[in-house]
């Protein structure tokens, strides 16, 4: 491996407090399990700019850190046209989210953008809600969602970019 990353993977919610670097973190932290830091690229984002530069809501980080994964480094961030052609993968939290991606998409990047949970097809579910408004609970809920959509993804990842 040359030292840069191979494959890109970009999580994005509304606000980039709770789902998206939710999920960045639990993916960084499967990475660092599985030996392959360095080897994928990972950022989040939100599609609106209520947050620029805020760390992730409190609940998030709590339920992270019960979990054994610090979130507390991340900052949220308004996505970018040119994050598609940064990322291999730009990862919709929800339908409303992936609409705006899709306005937002410069032409020829369109195969890029996919709902995050198309890779935890068991589930049955296709959207990660947004636990902003909710209790404790919901982020549980969103934290076993994107850890089981992680998984699928890390294993696509390494069948399609990694060699094995």
């Amino acid at each position: 491996m040359s030292g840069k990353p191979e494959v890109g993977v970009l999580f994005v919610c509304m606000g980039n407090i709770c789902r998206s670097p939710t999920a960045e973190g639990v993916f960084r932290h499967l990475l660092r399990e599985e030996g392959m830091d360095g080897q994928v690229l990972t950022d989040s984002a939100g599609t609106h700019a209520y947050h620029v530069g805020e760390p992730p809501d409190r609940r998030a980080q709590a339920t992270a850190v019960s979990r054994g994964i610090d979130i507390s480094d991340l900052r949220a961030r308004r996505v970018a046209p040119d994050d598609f052609a940064r990322f291999d993968y730009v990862l919709a939290m929800d339908e409303d989210n992936h609409a705006l991606l899709a306005d937002l998409c410069p032409p020829g990047h369109e195969e890029r953008l996919s709902l995050f949970l198309d890779f935890a097809p068991d589930l049955g579910l296709r959207e990660v809600p947004d636990p902003y408004y909710g209790g404790n609970a919901g982020f549980e809920r969103v934290f076993d969602m994107v850890e089981a959509a992680s998984r699928g993804l890390l294993a696509h990842i390494r069948a399609h970019h990694l060699g094995g």
